[in-house]
């Protein structure tokens, strides 16, 4: 049986020495990656805290996109996120606004805020063609529209991921009581995002907010209506206070 020369041990403790050195290496620029990541991560965590996001949300048709118009053209350039009918579900796609200060009065003082708008799409427990057909839609057009919105309450459902808080809007003519607000309601509970309820229409006079407020006595609930502007400094004074 052959014997190893000195020059091969000599080898074998250099191909060691080299393999422990890579190795060595390697374990610097994961551990420099780590670092790099927890610094772009505190960054964007502190960006955020001066920017918080805030999330429209609602079933169909009970004033997210007419609430959303109404803060932008208070406190912004004016203009509308988006357009505003009668046909359920005109919102299919969530509508990012950056960059808005709510000002609010909080007794003498004034509190800012600044946000990011998403208005989403109308949340729905079930979304059916039929429903579209009474707005005057061909067959073909209320299939292609419950499509889009069953899309649109997915994308809405995972905006919740990013979403610092949210002005959840029911109609206040409506009753509370139904599956889709319960689960709602339910979803960012379960997600703990901090929720303020704004009961709109308030104008009209079958609207009752004390429904609201008696179907979910553990949230603020605002009365307001976004059409009008009737209560809106109510609104935007919780908004500065809970989402700050």
């Amino acid at each position: 049986m052959g014997t190893c020369e000195p020059h091969c041990q000599g080898e074998g403790r250099r191909s060691q020495k080299e393999i422990v050195a890579r190795r060595s290496e390697r374990e610097g620029r994961e551990e420099l990656s780590v670092v790099r990541g927890a610094i772009f991560s505190f960054f964007m965590r502190l960006f955020r805290k001066r920017r918080a996001r805030i999330g429209i949300y609602g079933p169909p048709n009970a004033g997210k996109t007419t609430l959303a118009n109404r803060i932008i053209q208070t406190f912004a350039d004016g203009g509308e996120i988006g357009e505003v009918t009668e046909i359920p579900h005109e919102t299919r796609r969530a509508i990012r606004r950056e960059g808005i200060t709510i000002e609010a009065k909080s007794g003498k003082k004034r509190a800012k805020l600044r946000i990011d708008i998403v208005d989403t799409p109308g949340l729905a427990t079930k979304i059916d063609f039929k429903d579209f057909i009474p707005f005057g839609l061909s067959e073909e057009e209320a299939k292609r529209r419950a499509k889009e919105a069953t899309q649109g309450v997915i994308e809405a459902i995972k905006w919740l991921d990013d979403i610092d808080g949210v002005v959840l809007v029911f109609d206040a003519t409506e009753n509370p009581y139904t599956q889709t607000n319960i689960v709602i309601v339910g979803n960012m509970e379960a997600r703990g995002i901090p929720l303020i309820i704004a009961a709109n229409k308030i104008d009209l006079p079958e609207a009752s907010p004390q429904r609201i407020k008696n179907a979910f006595p553990q949230h603020t609930v605002v009365p307001i209506s976004a059409l009008k502007g009737e209560n809106m400094d109510a609104l935007y004074e919780e908004m500065a206070r809970k989402f700050r």
